[in-house]
Parts: structure tokens; sequence; C-alpha cells
């Protein structure tokens, strides 16, 4: 569970001191965070961990202690101690937390990245006994970003309401008397930067975990023909957030390395693209069934559950009413502020219960949007699963490492098509259902990523090879698959399954009104050298789609 964040202050301009002793400030610096981190482990964690099943998975061996230690309980280590004597309750204020309750799990995928830990298989992430990973693919979402949009919009209304009101505010916002907006119109959509979660801290941080899980699957790419291959669509954000992970995961001198390919998300682009949602013409005019879906039906649900809370602030400030935009936006604000500061007084604003209907919101966007509940998602996702299932059927020649960076409105079509998160029925609107799957803080959040693991299990004379899906480090069997080591599947079975799903769910472009000479496929996911390609000094290029379907 992570300890409670205090907000840091804000930053001032830094002068860099002579060479000498910048130097042995970052010694001091380094022993001081290295003493801190232990302190933190011994403290949690002060029994030897036995049973690990698995040496380069260290960081999560002991369940007790934090995944990595915030800022805050390393120099206020009592500050987590005080949080968790509050009882649980819903009533509670939301930004407490205790053993019970972590507001991270309920900002809909506007706060940090946090792990799944509904549906997940017991275990852990520790490769199965007998079995080693021979393959990976990855679909990631972009690092923590500050706002975009119809969020940024919303957000700056209000805080245009509440300063221009000339009003003193009570209760539970009186503390907005004081408070400033964390971001200017130039970072709109950028990665965070500061604070415990920063966007391209957790980017770097995501590349070195995985360096420590796949660093033999790193030493065998580099033995083949040229760089190794990965790939980005074309947003800033996505870009900064495969680079910042490139440093983390080959090394500063990543660019001698890896091969950053930037795929355009351009609407010309048909099936072949990393985001489909932007070449499908039926989905983005369709109001009924395609993108506007998930906004319309949030808004039918969230003007029912906000009713109570304009009551309490109306009854706290009577000069002042706010609408159902402005209730949304303070809830949008609280995870927003988060990435940026480490908190957000905004979360106190805000019951438990609240959160619990906000986080359910945040799912019905998404679901209707880009999930199971719009008709177009699953043809869509199942261009990169398609082109990755052929690559696992290609094995060991294909190479060991595939990975991508997208937006989450590509993933949630993804996991549609894979089938792996779908409800029994859709979500309702009337109510939360308690039992759900679909849950947009764990399925997509910000940072959020899909690895699918090719795992070889057995002796070594007849080695069998099966499916492992790990969602934001908690492991998800397919419901219809799942008869292989640690609940994994079959590849011949997955390769069945993606096959029949493919027949379901139909053609890209008869779905989405394309013509028949537009792209159908992915053609640019592979680790095939680029002939006559130079690499750029950013390390990175546009892709203009290699066509490697008949060599």
């Amino acid at each position: 569970m992570l300890p409670a964040r205090q907000t840091p202050e804000p930053s001032t301009p830094m002068v860099l001191p002579p060479a000498k002793i910048a130097t042995s400030f970052l010694v001091l610096a380094a022993f001081v965070a290295l003493f801190a981190t232990k302190w933190g482990y011994f403290t949690l964690c002060p029994e030897t961990c036995t049973n690990c099943p698995h040496s380069g998975y260290f960081e999560y061996e002991c369940a007790g202690r934090p995944h990595q230690s915030s800022w805050s309980s390393w120099w206020h280590p009592h500050h987590a101690v005080e949080k968790e004597r509050h009882h649980s309750s819903r009533a509670q204020r939301a930004g407490a937390t205790t053993k019970d309750w972590n507001i991270l799990y309920y900002l809909g995928g506007n706060g940090p990245w946090v792990e799944k830990v509904h549906n997940v298989v017991e275990g852990g992430i520790a490769v199965p006994d007998g079995c080693k990973v021979e393959q990976i693919h990855m679909m990631a979402r972009h690092a923590e970003r500050y706002p975009v949009g119809k969020a940024s919009e919303r957000i700056r209304s209000l805080h245009h309401k509440l300063k221009t009101s000339e009003k003193t505010l009570e209760g539970d916002l009186a503390f907005v008397n004081n408070w400033q907006l964390f971001w200017s119109d130039e970072h709109n959509g950028h990665l965070t930067t500061t604070g415990p979660f920063s966007g391209t801290l957790g980017a770097f941080t995501t590349g070195v975990r995985l360096r420590t899980r796949y660093h033999d699957l790193i030493d065998q790419a580099q033995t083949g023909v040229g760089k190794i291959r990965f790939w980005a669509s074309d947003s800033a954000r996505v870009i900064d957030t495969a680079r910042y992970f490139a440093v983390g995961f080959f090394g500063l001198n990543w660019t001698n390395i890896a091969h950053l390919e930037v795929i355009p998300e351009t609407s010309d682009r048909g099936g072949d693209t990393l985001t489909p949602g932007d070449t499908c013409p039926e989905y983005l005019d369709d109001r009924e069934e395609g993108y506007d879906k998930g906004a319309r039906l949030t808004e039918l649900y969230r003007s029912n559950y906000l009713n109570a809370t304009r009551e309490r602030f109306l009854n706290q400030n009577p000069s002042i009413e706010f609408n159902d935009e402005h209730l949304f936006a303070m809830q949008e604000i609280c995870g927003f502020e988060t990435t940026v500061r480490g908190s957000s007084p905004w979360c106190d604003a805000f019951t438990q219960d609240e959160f619990i209907s906000f986080e359910y919101a945040r799912d019905l966007l998404h679901y209707y949007r880009s999930g199971p509940g719009t008709k177009y998602a699953g043809t869509m996702g199942w261009l990169w699963l398609n082109a990755t299932t052929n690559l696992m059927l290609e094995g060991h020649s294909a190479g060991p490492l595939f990975l991508s960076f997208v937006h989450d409105g590509d993933i949630a079509p993804m996991i549609t098509a894979l089938d792996i998160i779908n409800e029994d029925e859709h979500l309702p609107i009337t109510h939360i259902p308690q039992k759900r799957r679909w849950r947009k803080s764990q399925v997509a959040p910000m940072g959020g990523r899909v690895i699918f693991e090719m795992l070889s299990c057995g002796v070594e004379e007849s080695r069998e090879k099966y499916v492992r899906i790990n969602i934001n480090d908690g492991i998800t069997a397919l419901p219809d698959c799942q008869s292989g080591p640690g609940q994994s599947c079959p590849l011949d079975d997955f390769v069945a399954k993606m096959k029949r799903r493919g027949e379901e769910l139909g053609d890209f472009r008869e779905k989405c009104g394309l013509s028949d000479d537009a792209a159908d496929r992915i053609t640019f996911l592979h680790q095939k050298a680029v002939v006559g390609s130079s690499q750029p000094e950013a390390g990175w290029l546009v892709s203009s789609a290699i066509d490697t379907s008949d060599p």
C-alpha cells in the first residue's frame, strides 16, 4: 500500500554547482537515498524472503514492502503510520490512505500508474517453474501527463469560475482560497516532470524494471542484424515516453542499440497503424455506437451521483453553485494534480463513496468509447493482436522483443479483441456492479502496459510453448484458455482462439467503411533490418510502412 504523499514545495530555478561540489553532493545524495531505501525495506520487510521463486523479480518478493518508496515516506516515515490509524469508512475523506483505501485506484486512469489487483492469478509475476520467457510483446500507454482536451477545458473553466467569483469559500472547499493551478497552456498533454509520480520518471523506471526482468532478451536481440526496433504512435507524449523508457531499458547509449520508429496517427494509414481509432471513419462518425457513445452514457450516469455533492457544497457556500461539469472537473483535478505535485487537496474535498462513483463514471466512459461497449473496438484491436500472434508463430527467428507505445484508447480495443476482461453483460448506467472486471484504473492507467510473454516450458528435449498475459503487473488468465503453467495458454490454443476472434470480428476495412485498396493489416511490426535507412540523431524516424507480409 502506498503511504500518504506530501505536496512538495514549489520548485526554484536550479543553479549548477562547480563540478567537484556537484560530485560530492551526488555521492552524499546517493548514500542518503540508499540508506532511506534500505530503512524502508528492513522496516517493512524485516525477514528474508525464503520462498522467492526467481531472483530477477526481487522487487516483488516481499509483499509488505512498497514497490517504490514515496519521497515523503523516506524523510517522514511517521506520516504513513498516522494515516493508517484512521478507521475505514465510505464517508471518510477520499485522500486519506489506509490499509483498506488507496485513492490511486479510484482515479479512473487520470492518476499515477497502479498495478492490477482484481481478477489476477495468484503467485505474482515470477516465471512458472520449469519455464523461461523467449519472447515479449508489449503495448504500453504513455506515462503520466498533464490534462488535455475536454478535461483541460473543464478544469480551466472551473478555475476561472473560482477565481472570478470574489467569494471566500468555506467548508470542504476552503483550501481553494489559496490554491493555484498546477500547469500552463504549453504543458497541455505533455508528460509531467515533477513530483514522485512524474511521467518522465515513471517511463524511465518502467524501463529499468523491465530491463531487470528481461535483460537476457535484450542480449539475445542484440545478436541479430541491425538495431532493435520499437514503435511509438506520432504523439509527443507517446514518443517522449518511449525515449525515457529506452534510457532505462537499453541504457544512456540507447540510440546505438535501438531504433524508435514513429508511426503516423493520420487517417490515411488504414489498418497499418497503432491508432486504429484515428483511421476508422465509421467509428468516428457513428454518434450512437461509435466514439461519442462513452461520453453520452457517462453524462447520464454522473448526473445522478453528483447531486448529493452539489447539495453539500451549496450548503457550505450558498453564494456559488456548481454544475456537473464543475464537480466532475474537481474530481479530475485530484488525479492530475497528484501526478504533478505528489498529492492534491481536491481528493479530500470528496468522500470515498463519491470517488467510487467517479471511478465508475470513468469506467463507463472508456468501456463504451473504446472498449467492449462499442461494436468497433474488437475489430480495431485485432490489428495489433493479429500481427503479434503471427510473430509468436514465427518464433525465435522473429526476434525476442516487440515494444509498442500508444494511447489508452488504443489499448482498450486490443483488450476487447483479446476477450480477456469482457463483462457477461454490458455495464449499466443506473448502478455500480461491484463484481465488474472492467476497471479503467487497472486496465489502462497512465503508464499502463499489457505484456504478452511467450513461455517455453518443460525439459529441453520436449519444450512446449505457452502465452502468458501480464496486465500492469497482474497476471491475467484468458477465461477459456488457462491450462498451461501459471494458468497460461498453450500457444496452439492461443493461435486458434485469435483466428476465431478474427473471423468473429470481421474485416477492418469493411467495418470502418474504407475502400478495398486501404491497408487491412499492420506491416511494420517486425525486427527485419530496414535496408538503406539511416538513424537520425534523435534516435527515431517515421515509418513508411514496409510490407513484409509476403517476402
